[in-house]
């Protein structure tokens, strides 16, 4: 394992070095200290900084069980950077090297980088990502969220089963339910979690079980799991295991078949899941990226995901479940990298590729910081000159 470095949070001035610490200023005018983060215990391989590096690539996770957003990169003394920030109940997340969206408890967040190409903060961060917009949607359980071609979002409203799009004046708009769900309620009736989107349009989702009462898919985890074409409403496939986090990646629909712990595709033709890998772990959250799948492990929750077929998997191989976060090459199925947490987190939800981001810095919208964090958006009286 190498050294990770956790990053405290500066404001850049214009030219790109750093000023005084906000954090200092809170605490010199008697504001409330920060959230404490919970104390985890994190390994990584050797390699990990290196990879990122060499994919000039940072990963950024969620985690709903901590409360946090997690970004993890590298900086240029080949270790391991990590940064953190406070989100109530985070959970889906799409991003690029401009701009995230988060889902929250209640919230669908934009996160906006607001440094200018070549600007550098605290001597090291390529990118700084503060919170712009915040959409009160209620606490719908959000969970994927996609960005479509025209920019619109579209997000998967889990409590109502069904996928919407962010309204100006409610708290969602619906755009498609599964057809055997007969009413918008707020029930979780199928688990609908997932969201694959195709050539920037949403294509796949997944859900549990076809149920369409209330709290049905916890008597069908174990084998009621589908995957759902919503462009003709088509189910593709089914007889899986609480599925989770579909992606369509050069040309095949991957899923994460969770309650067994495997990464795999789906054939059409034949409508089944095809394993590809086992990973010890309950799966949710997956990202591809230049010939690897990464991948996010949880351990089973007490109850809602014990008695599953991942059990007597990790019994077979004589392993105990992780949280953290595995890098596969999807030529060989192998682990090539890997980062571990232990402690207090016990549960990722998603992660996102963010490429051409060396190492990236956020602020929490609770934080000291961002109060006196001031950014201006240059003039047209400046931009003439």
């Amino acid at each position: 394992m190498t050294d990770i470095t956790k990053s405290k949070t500066k404001a850049p001035n214009q030219k790109g070095s750093a000023k005084q610490s906000t954090t200092e200023t809170a605490k010199q005018q008697n504001t409330a200290p920060p959230v404490q983060t919970p104390r985890n215990d994190l390994t990584f391989s050797a390699g990990l900084a290196g990879f990122l590096k060499s994919q000039n690539i940072s990963l950024a996770l969620t985690s709903y069980q901590s409360g946090y957003l997690y970004l993890i990169g590298h900086g240029s003394d080949n270790k391991l950077a990590l940064h953190e920030a406070a989100y109530p109940q985070a959970m889906g997340i799409t991003a690029d090297a401009n701009r995230i969206y988060l889902g929250t408890l209640t919230q669908l967040v934009r996160l906006e980088n607001v440094l200018a190409p070549g600007q550098i903060a605290n001597e090291v961060h390529d990118k700084v990502y503060v919170p712009r917009n915040f959409q009160t949607l209620g606490n719908i359980d959000f969970h994927e969220v996609g960005v479509r071609k025209n920019g619109k979002i579209v997000f998967i409203n889990t409590r109502y089963s069904c996928l919407c799009e962010p309204s100006l004046t409610h708290s969602f708009k619906p755009i498609w339910k599964p057809p055997f769900i007969s009413k918008l309620a707020p029930e979780d009736r199928c688990h609908l979690n997932g969201l694959a989107m195709v050539d920037g349009e949403p294509r796949y989702v997944t859900a549990v079980c076809k149920s369409d009462v209330v709290d049905g898919w916890r008597d069908r985890r174990h084998d009621g799991g589908l995957i759902i074409d919503i462009e003709n409403d088509e189910i593709v496939a089914e007889g899986l295991s609480m599925p989770h986090s579909p992606r369509w990646h050069d040309g095949k629909l991957w899923v994460l078949n969770s309650g067994s712990g495997e990464l795999g595709w789906i054939d059409q033709k034949k409508r089944k899941f095809v394993p590809f890998t086992f990973c010890p772990g309950f799966l949710r959250g997956l990202a591809f990226h230049n010939g690897y799948a990464i991948v996010a492990l949880s351990k089973p929750r007490h109850g809602r995901f014990e008695g599953l077929a991942l059990d007597e998997a990790l019994k077979t191989k004589d392993a105990d479940a992780w949280c953290g976060v595995q890098v596969i090459s999807l030529a060989t199925g192998d682990v090539v990298q890997w980062l571990r947490l232990d402690g207090a987190i016990t549960e990722l939800f998603d992660v996102c590729v963010m490429p051409g981001v060396k190492n990236p810095l956020t602020l929490g919208p609770q934080s000291n910081e961002i109060r006196d964090f001031i950014t201006i958006e240059q003039p047209a009286w400046e931009s003439d000159r």
